[in-house]
């Protein structure tokens, strides 16, 4: 393992002792014949996959059910016993809901590929004292890395010598600004986000060069690390999966026990044993609805389509309905809750009074849409020539690109530039081909300035931009629109005020300044950098999205909390989060988190608060405290540093645009549109599906235990045998499946996003489902049996069984407009708004009429025709079913109308 090779974390040492720890040379790099060896010893730098599930073990999963050894069981006694055709079509419905199952879980784990991914394939190094490129996979510890703007960091390193390097980190760490690394060596303590003296795999240099030598590969990589979170993340069970799986075992205990009851008391009364064994296949065939796992896969997979027009789509069936669930969402800041594209938003020019003007900057991002505003009115920057000068300075003082590409603005280097070049093209400012640049000053982490030396009509102009508090003492004149005037102590004052309180609000501040000198100057630094003139300040900042603070309301008003966890700054966070709408309390960084036990923690919990400079433990840690609590999570992001939490959350959501490769394999559900909004109407889409899937269960359940209590009063009363097995299955599966599938297409039913949650721990099923389920299925099953005896005392046994047959399925079709909606009577969600239940009503009874008709299926169904009269009867004794369930649900919305 290479974290042998270290008794203290690199960063800690001094550049010496690191390149004697690893034996190498920051001017000759490795020996080739010293890499090769090190290539064995350590391996290729690439991340591995620990552990792989077989398509085999899912598929075989599928078949490890209690329903499913019933049926299967079913099935053997019917071939037993000669009834091959029955045990044929049992057969056929076990391999079918198989393989439903099977395609909604074959689905590969490919976080580990998409982590890959994020390394170059090429890098430079130095080797036998020579720069040579290689590929990413042969770079082993002690290589010297030579990097530069542009390139992906190839693996974990150790910073040796740099010039003006910063690196965008924010896939891994979540900081939105570029970071500035040197080489000094750093604490034991410092975070993740603080080691400035080193570089990491998959991150991108966005300004200078460097060289670093290679600490960590592969897996013992940062990278390496998260990609190892992402796979010992164990995927729990959704909540629908679970209740589903309780509600077949229940059934399969009645299943058992109903059938065994049953026939043993239908042999103790003399019934014949062939019978009664086929009477308990009905019993137990009736009792298990072998279309629910059909039924729920495909309302879930209609529901995928629904989501997709909501700009959401998921990667798991059941992630809708889990969504719907949802009672915490934890959301990244960067990229998520902000656009991740730094934006120019306010500038502070002088005036000649000695006080500052304060413009306004609209637009967001990249895109050069937008305009110079102050209280409301637009600026007219033509003639505004202190706005002027100033962008024009923080232009030319500029490494970074924007550019437009595929109706996409794109940037190229450091973000907080690029944010300056976007505010001179709201000007329609560009950078001139006359200009000629003599000499430039660049950024570091000591100077905290960067000094570009223009040469214009035959003198120099020196343009800088940096820290306030490094330049603010420079600065003795102020430009007032034409001339340069002296800079006061009270207007020194007045910036330094100013830019404190922008800092505040979670703006990144850069003062810009300039300065006129004759050709024949010293261009030193010192003596460039001095009696500088005031052209203002720039607030920068990662804008929120547009979107989000009505997204927020709206969750908050479904009952659902908020948490920001971000790897930015603290002060930053806060800002963002008031900017929203969110009402944080405190603020946690990763280091306290780190320090408060899981007692505190769930404490913290419990109030509105951000957490900010978070790892991807942190973030692991507060998902797993959360569903601790019994909150449903869904964990939103972006980054390479948010794959764990998504994978561990009840539902993770990547950002689809966006978002990094790694955390959209890792996610339940993909944001096209990367709006957060997109996730309150991913929400409405699961309590729709869930309300859908509670009006198909109970419908469901309310034929099959019509169809009990049909078959068991039948055998009881020591009639001959009601409904055969394959009838059963016809109704089951044929007849009630379609209705099902419909019910699962109802619309959103009013309110549902003004009710809390429905609670991880709540029954599918509620005492009043129960009581309803057993209500209406009483009905149906008598009414079968009333049916059945008529035909016994008036026609043959073959036309009695055939009534019994359609009568039920009559009952059990009428019965499905009882659940089109499980608080609203007809009138109010309107009779035709949902058309698939008419249709599918329609076709089912269709298919009825020909099982009676057509000859080759009334003899594999074992029916006769039936005349007008009959018919007359059958709906006349199903209409009831439906009468009275909707004058009760009538009544109860006039006392309570939603």
């Amino acid at each position: 393992m290479q974290t042998k090779l270290w008794k203290r974390p690199p960063f800690t040492m001094s550049a010496k002792e690191i390149l004697s720890l690893l034996k190498t040379n920051l001017d000759t790099g490795l020996p080739t014949e010293e890499a090769n060896k090190r290539l064995e010893q350590f391996g290729h730098n690439t991340l591995k996959s620990i552990r792989k599930e077989r398509w085999y073990h899912i598929l075989l999963r599928q078949f490890v059910d209690v329903l499913i050894f019933i049926l299967l069981a079913a099935a053997i006694v019917s071939w037993l016993i000669g009834e091959k055709s029955d045990t044929i079509v049992i057969v056929m419905i076990v391999l079918l809901n198989g393989v439903l199952g099977f395609i909604q879980e074959m689905k590969a784990e490919k976080s580990i590929e998409a982590l890959r991914k994020m390394v170059n394939p090429h890098c430079v190094v130095i080797r036998d004292g020579e720069q040579i490129t290689i590929s990413a996979e042969d770079v082993v510890p002690g290589d010297i890395l030579f990097l530069e703007m542009g390139d992906r960091v190839p693996a974990d390193a150790r910073i040796i010598e740099s010039i003006n390097l910063k690196v965008d980190e924010s896939t891994l760490t979540g900081e939105s600004v570029s970071v500035l690394k040197n080489t000094e060596a750093l604490p034991e303590n410092t975070p993740l986000a603080k080691q400035s003296n080193m570089v990491f795999m998959g991150t991108v240099v966005t300004n200078g060069r460097a060289k670093a030598v290679v600490t960590a590969t592969g897996m013992n990589s940062e990278l390496g690390r998260i990609a190892y979170l992402t796979q010992t993340v164990s995927q729990e069970k959704s909540n629908l999966q679970k209740k589903l799986a309780k509600v077949g075992k229940q059934l399969a205990i009645l299943s058992i026990a109903v059938s065994v009851f049953v026939t043993i008391i239908g042999i103790i009364t003399g019934k014949p044993i062939i019978e009664m064994l086929l009477a308990g296949i009905s019993l137990a065939v009736a009792v298990v609805p072998e279309g629910l796992p059909a039924v729920v896969t495909i309302t879930l997979a209609l529901g995928i389509r629904a989501m997709v027009k909501r700009k959401a789509l998921l990667r798991r069936l059941s992630a809708a309905e889990t969504l719907g669930s949802a009672s915490v969402i934890c959301t990244d800041k960067t990229g998520t809750l902000t656009k991740n594209e730094m934006t120019v938003k306010k500038i502070l020019l002088p005036r000649e009074d000695h006080t500052l003007e304060s413009i306004e900057v609209t637009g967001n991002g990249y895109d050069p849409k937008g305009h110079f505003e102050q209280k409301g009115e637009r600026v007219d920057y033509h003639n505004h020539s202190r706005l002027k000068t100033l962008l024009q300075s923080a232009m030319i003082c500029n490494h970074a690109k924007v550019s437009k590409e595929n109706n996409e603005w794109k940037a190229i280097g450091e973000p907080t530039e690029a944010a300056l070049i976007v505010a001179a093209y709201k000007a329609w400012l560009s950078k001139g081909e006359e200009e000629k640049i003599i000499s430039e000053f660049s950024f570091n982490s000591d100077r905290k300035r960067m000094s570009v030396i223009e040469q214009r009509n035959n003198q120099y102009l020196v343009h800088t931009k940096g820290a306030p508090e490094v330049l603010l003492p420079r600065i003795t004149r102020i430009f007032n629109g034409e001339n340069e005037i002296p800079f006061t102590e009270e207007m020194r004052q007045k910036v330094d005020n100013a830019y404190r309180e922008l800092a505040e609000q979670g703006l990144r501040i850069l003062l810009i300044a300039r300065r006129t000198l004759p050709l024949n100057s010293s261009l030193s630094p010192d003596e460039v950098e001095k009696e500088l003139t005031f052209l203002g300040l720039v607030g920068i900042m990662d804008p929120p999205r547009e979107e989000g603070p009505k997204a927020i309301e709206v969750a908050r008003k479904a009952h659902i909390r908020i948490f920001m966890i971000t790897g930015d700054a603290k002060e930053t966070a806060l800002a963002i989060a008031k900017q929203i709408g969110l009402e944080p309390k405190t603020a946690i960084t990763g280091t306290e988190i780190d320090s408060l036990s899981d007692a505190d923690l769930k404490d913290i919990l419990k109030e509105e608060a951000v957490f900010a400079r978070t790892t991807p433990e942190h973030k692991l840690r507060l998902v797993k405290l959360l569903q601790e609590q019994d909150k449903v999570v869904a964990m939103t992001g972006d980054g390479v540093n948010d794959a764990p939490a998504l994978k561990k959350a009840d539902i993770g959501i990547a950002m689809g645009k966006r978002g990094t490769e790694v955390a959209r394999q890792a996610a339940d559900m993909i944001l096209t549109d990367d709006n957060f909004a997109s996730i309150v109407g991913a929400i409405e889409e699961g309590r729709r599906e869930y309300d859908n899937i509670q009006k198909f269960i109970r419908y469901l359940l309310s034929s099959n235990f019509g169809e009990i209590v049909a078959i068991a009063l039948n055998i009881l009363w020591r009639g001959p045998l009601i409904l055969l097995p394959v009838q059963i299955l016809w109704m089951n599966l044929v007849t009630d499946g379609m209705t099902a599938i419909a019910l699962g297409l109802e619309p959103a039913e009013k309110g549902v996003m003004d009710r809390p949650p429905h609670k991880p721990q709540e029954a599918i099923l509620s005492k009043k489902a129960m009581f309803i389920i057993l209500a209406l299925g009483t009905y149906i099953g008598l009414g079968t049996l009333f049916i059945f005896h008529y035909g016994l005392k008036n026609f043959s046994l073959e036309k009695a069984q055939t009534l019994a047959f359609t009568g039920i399925i009559v009952l059990e079709k009428i019965n499905v407009f009882n659940f089109r909606s499980l608080r609203q009577p007809m009138y109010t969600i309107g009779f035709l708004s949902n058309p698939y239940v008419l249709i599918a009503w329609t076709i089912t009874v269709g298919l009825q009429v020909l099982a009676v008709y057509v000859p080759f299926l009334q003899k594999a169904l074992h029916t006769v025709a039936l005349n007008v009269q009959d018919w007359l009867l059958l709906f006349l004794i199903g209409i009831p079913i439906f009468a009275v369930t909707e004058f009760i649900k009538m009544i109860s919305h006039r006392k309570k109308p939603i």
